[in-house]
């Protein structure tokens, strides 16, 4: 008996599938279980000024048909020039995801494509410009990549009349804005389990793509859009069996509703003994089903041959160094370098969010001018997120916490503060503390007031004494609201929850 076959993705690597507790199980009709195996291919939008191979304006929202030259028209006699700025681009993403930078050629894939007037897209082939690398997610889950190859887009057809798709349409319309513009395919290995992590996978991308300039990411005008290869297998099973692609997802909620569907619909079909034939399918939001495009029984055979009007694309180590070496902090070492600072798990939600919300330099330099990590944290989670929020000199979040775990404002009257230094920083902290009348409150007069509101709900008392943490807990914030009203807010929660802590140990 033969060996059985280790699966390999196109380059020869073994595919393996890390070890994850977040994978999403689905239960088919008759009871029985199923997990997802997931992979993603993100076509990137290149920012650049030029499209791939032509001087063509790389420009979204302009007049149809007004972004074209002779090469992106495919007229006779026209040749291809690489765009270099869109190669630098393409190893700006390898350095940034720790891929390995390859000697690259460019391929013709011939197919019939209304959309594309010389009937065959340049592209990478066999021998990509980026091989390896991998995205660390906010959930902390590791998602390899396989490679990233550069390519040209297509143009946009438009479909007249029925539901907006060929079949029914009474016209079609075709724009050749979009043709030619530079592409960065980037192909994940099957290592997403979830669509959760789907979702993750996506918006760290982006982020990466965004930060290094690479692209702008809008997947509302086209710039990113995201193909899902799902199938499913037994619950805690091992094998690789037969995918589904999905086309051309573009929004994130969408991707997630489709991997869910998609996933449940193959567990079905394996649990009724039915085949999950090998297809392209599409995503109806309005249905929330997918939705059969072609089928795929044997791998689509594009005649791949070197383009023979471009030389390989061999970049110099050096420059690739010089690339590396200019590269901004990425979001996954942001969110490390705050949670080190901090204290936090680096998938702590408030840590993610500031990140997310490019906030960590501002909280970083506040810890650096004196301010508490840990409040700090807070306050840039909590209270500045809204409008202004980011604008706030790091410093004058720096004296505000200082006067806070000075015990010189209450946490209540720190975030009335914080309002007003948004509003005019011109002000310091401690100016606007003196304006609004904000001082410490006296520990002795403090414990008076809790003594009183013990006092005068003794029922509550004794639940707090005698009840198990969850009781105490909720307790705790009833006292705490009475006190607070009691000493119009100037009353400190932290020394209240405290005094209670001690006034029910001597009880």
């Amino acid at each position: 008996m033969s060996e059985p076959r280790v699966p390999t993705d196109s380059l020869g690597n073994p595919i393996t599938v890390p070890d994850s507790h977040d994978v999403l199980v689905v239960e088919a009709a008759d009871g029985s279980r199923w997990e997802l195996v997931c992979g993603l291919e993100v076509h990137a939008e290149l920012h650049t000024v030029t499209k791939m191979f032509s001087a063509a304006p790389n420009s979204f929202g302009d007049e149809p048909n007004t972004n074209v030259d002779p090469v992106t028209l495919g007229l006779p006699g026209t040749l291809p020039v690489v765009n270099e700025a869109a190669v630098e681009l393409a190893i700006r993403f390898g350095c940034a995801v720790g891929a390995e930078i390859r000697r690259s050629v460019f391929s013709r894939k011939n197919y019939f494509y209304p959309d594309m007037p010389k009937n065959f897209q340049i592209s990478q082939y066999d021998l990509p410009i980026v091989v390896g690398g991998e995205l660390e997610l906010t959930g902390g889950h590791v998602v390899g990549i396989e490679r990233a190859h550069l390519e040209e887009d297509t143009g946009k057809s438009t479909h007249v009349g029925g539901d907006g798709r060929i079949a029914g349409a009474e016209y079609s319309l075709v724009d050749y804005n979009r043709a030619g513009v530079p592409l960065l395919e980037i192909v994940s290995r099957p290592h997403v389990r979830s669509a959760e992590q789907a979702r993750q996978y996506v918006a760290e991308l982006r982020a990466i793509l965004v930060a290094c300039g690479v692209s702008d990411g809008k997947m509302e005008e086209g710039s990113l859009r995201v193909d899902a290869n799902i199938s499913v297998r037994p619950e805690g099973s091992d094998e690789l069996r037969t995918r589904c692609e999905i086309k051309n997802v573009n929004s994130l909620r969408s991707l997630v509703r489709a991997i869910e569907f998609e996933a449940s619909r193959q567990a079905d079909l394996h649990a009724a003994g039915e085949p999950v034939v090998q297809s392209t399918r599409g995503w109806d939001e309005a249905s929330g089903t997918t939705v059969l495009m072609r089928t795929k029984e044997d791998a689509d055979d594009y005649r791949y041959f070197p383009e023979p009007d471009l030389v390989p694309v061999d970049p110099d180590p050096a420059r690739v160094a010089e690339i590396a070496a200019s590269l901004p902090l990425l979001p996954s070492a942001r969110r490390h370098r705050l949670a080190e600072r901090t204290g936090a798990a680096v998938t702590d939600e408030s840590v993610v969010a500031v990140v997310d919300r490019a906030q960590d330099d501002q909280a970083v330099a506040a810890m650096d001018a004196g301010g508490d990590p840990a409040r700090v944290l807070v306050h840039v989670t909590q209270n500045l997120a809204g409008e202004g929020g980011a604008d706030l000199p790091p410093g004058r979040l720096a004296e505000l916490v200082a006067l806070e775990t000075a015990g010189e404002l209450t946490a209540t009257q720190a975030k009335q503060v914080l309002t007003e230094l948004v509003a005019d920083p011109s002000r310091t902290a401690a100016e606007v503390a003196k304006e609004k009348g904000f001082e410490a409150m006296d520990s002795g007069a403090l414990e008076s007031v809790v003594d009183g509101i013990i006092a005068d709900h003794p029922d509550e008392w004794s639940s707090f004494c005698g009840g198990d943490d969850k009781a105490r807990k909720k307790l705790s914030g009833f006292f705490t609201g009475k006190v607070m009203q009691a000493t119009k807010g100037q009353a400190d929660g932290r020394q209240v929850a405290q005094i209670l802590a001690r006034r029910a140990a001597d009880a």
